[in-house]
Parts: C-alpha cells; structure tokens; sequence
C-alpha cells in the first residue's frame, strides 16, 4: 500500500502530492530435509497438511527430497515461513521422527 503526502510549497503556492513506495517483504523458502529414518508417507502427509499440497504434488516434492536432500514447500514472509517450520518441526516431533524443516532467505 502506498502513501499520498500533499505539501504546499511555500515560495510558488503549489500543492504537491509525493507518494511514497512501500517496499515488498523478504520472501522465505520453506524447506524439508532428507533424512534415512522419517517415512516417506510421513512427508507426504505433511506437505498435504501444512501446505496444502495436493497428493500428486506432495508425492513429487517428497521423491525430490529423498532423491535431492532437500526440496522446497513453499515461499512465504517471514513470519508465515517461521510458522509452518515450527509447525512442521512439533509435528514430526510429536511422531518421533527426525524430519528437519528450515527456511531461507530466497
């Protein structure tokens, strides 16, 4: 959203409107880790639940992660990204496996 600013200059009487930019927030990459231990149905279930990734997506982007070592979940601001990583993270938990989410800058 942007902001309008009438000034009156003194010397010629004009009014002016200066807007002023608002700049975008920093944008995050969600990001799920492989690990030797967390199912694979596990991930799957997840992506579905915290994401809201479709079966077929959820599928794909846990098999980049098991063939890859990491695959992304998402782009989010800061504060939706830091959400879903706890979220992910007392999730895998609370299920006991070692399933690692982080988020970076992108």
């Amino acid at each position: 959203m942007s902001k309008s600013v009438r000034r009156l200059d003194e010397d010629t009487g004009v009014a002016t409107k200066t807007r002023s930019k608002t700049k975008r927030p920093n944008m995050y990459r969600v990001l799920l880790l492989n690990d030797d231990f967390t199912p694979m149905e596990f991930v799957v279930h997840v992506l579905e639940a915290f994401f809201n990734k479709g079966r077929e997506d959820a599928t794909r982007i846990m098999l980049h992660v098991h063939h890859h070592g990491v695959g992304e979940c998402g782009v989010f601001t800061y504060e939706v990204a830091e959400t879903k990583v706890s979220q992910v993270m007392n999730f895998a938990h609370q299920h006991q496996h070692p399933l690692q989410c982080v988020m970076e800058k992108k």
